[in-house]
């Protein structure tokens, strides 16, 4: 175990130590081949209808999923296995068939069925990981994270097939899953747990996600409330000021952020118990990773998150000035996206410039936390604004 976190960073598996450009196109020429092509059919068969922005936006995906397949492998094999279902379920989609008629679609492939499979892994894994976190008995803990797989691969099909469903009630409805409460809670359990399993291969440690996956889970219980109760999984067509392609950037780009926020906070909450179980003699810091290692998984998560944040904010206020004529209006959402950025900014100055670590820092991870879930999910329950579409 690394006594700090210059010593630890070298003793990274080598699949997470820099390497050249070069090395990476070398090592991973079938997966920039795959993609190159991807986003070449895309151009051949839709380039044609493509304005300026569209462009944008498909260079912005193609640059986000090369890097983030080079820099983290599994990335790779994550979009192939949410890829193939569904374009298959597109497929029968196209051919005439709908869950009315087609078990694999009615049971797995539809967007609402593939979502309910994602649920159920989510639950199952965080069950798993607890009962790790107690046992410490490492079979559990591969089964934790296969089960955690499983809930995300389900969980971008849901998305993907969704949003050719969006198309099927009428082509003018037409949109990314990003538009209410529904989708953007499928879109926080997914993104949240895949970038866990990230910092889990990072820090080599599972008993993590004792503490991140219950939060997970209880976003799943909202979802199912979401979808049993209130019925948002029904597609409606998009209000004039989400009839965007802005959507396709702003809001992804918001909850990359919002899970590595997340999963900072949660880190921060197993560092204080860790420090804590020291103190008093029990068995739970020996299961989770060194102090330092969870030191340095926090300040990466919320520089990623950060930096995502950030250029999601400017490109929402970008999309504020087209859909409402200015590019800021102190609209409740606004104004916490923006008590949401200083918080973080103090964050990392905080850790850059004056090097504070430990406890202080934890504190401030874990506390985080409440910003977050008040300016993602408080604001659109109990405040209105120009942002209300996503209220209840």
């Amino acid at each position: 175990m690394a006594e700090n976190i210059e010593s630890w960073a070298k003793e990274l598996p080598i699949a997470y130590q820099r390497r050249s450009l070069g090395e990476n196109l070398r090592r991973e020429a079938l997966w920039v081949t795959g993609l190159s092509a991807a986003a070449l059919y895309i151009l051949a068969q839709w380039g044609a209808q493509f304005g300026y922005w569209q462009y944008v936006v498909l260079a912005s995906w193609y640059v986000a999923l090369l890097l983030g397949g080079m820099a983290w492998r599994p990335l790779q094999w994550t979009v192939l296995a949410t890829a193939l279902p569904a374009l298959a379920a597109v497929w029968l989609y196209a051919h005439g068939q709908t869950p009315a008629n087609d078990w694999l679609l009615r049971y797995v492939l539809q967007g609402v069925a593939a979502v309910l499979w994602m649920s159920a892994f989510l639950l199952f894994a965080t069950l798993a990981y607890l009962v790790h976190a107690w046992t410490g008995q490492a079979a559990i803990g591969r089964w934790a994270t296969r089960l955690t797989w499983a809930g995300v691969i389900f969980g971008f099909i849901g998305l993907g097939v969704r949003w050719r469903e969006t198309y099927l009630g009428h082509p003018s409805w037409g949109h990314i899953p990003v538009s209410n409460l529904w989708e953007v809670f499928v879109l926080f359990c997914a993104s949240t747990s895949l970038f866990y399993l990230y910092y889990e291969s990072k820090a080599e440690n599972r008993s993590l996600g004792a503490f991140v996956m219950p939060l997970v889970a209880a976003a799943v219980g909202f979802l199912l409330w979401l979808t049993l109760v209130q019925h948002m999984d029904q597609i409606e067509p998009l209000i004039p000021a989400l009839q965007s392609f802005w959507m396709k950037l702003h809001v992804p780009m918001m909850f990359v952020g919002y899970a590595n926020f997340t999963v900072a906070s949660l880190i921060g909450l197993a560092y204080l118990l860790g420090n804590w179980s020291t103190r008093h003699g029990g068995a739970l810091a020996a299961r989770l990773p060194s102090p330092e290692q969870m030191d340095e998984v926090m300040y990466r998560a919320i520089a990623l998150g950060f930096l995502f944040f950030t250029v999601a904010t400017i490109l929402g206020a970008v999309w504020a000035a087209r859909a409402w004529g200015g590019f800021w209006s102190w609209d409740p959402k606004e104004t916490w996206a923006l008590i949401v950025w200083l918080n973080y900014a103090g964050y990392l100055h905080a850790r850059v410039v004056k090097g504070w670590r430990g406890n202080s820092m934890a504190w401030w991870s874990f506390l985080s936390l409440w910003v977050v879930s008040f300016c993602f999910l408080g604001v659109n329950l109990f405040l209105s604004g120009l942002h209300s579409y996503g209220k209840l």
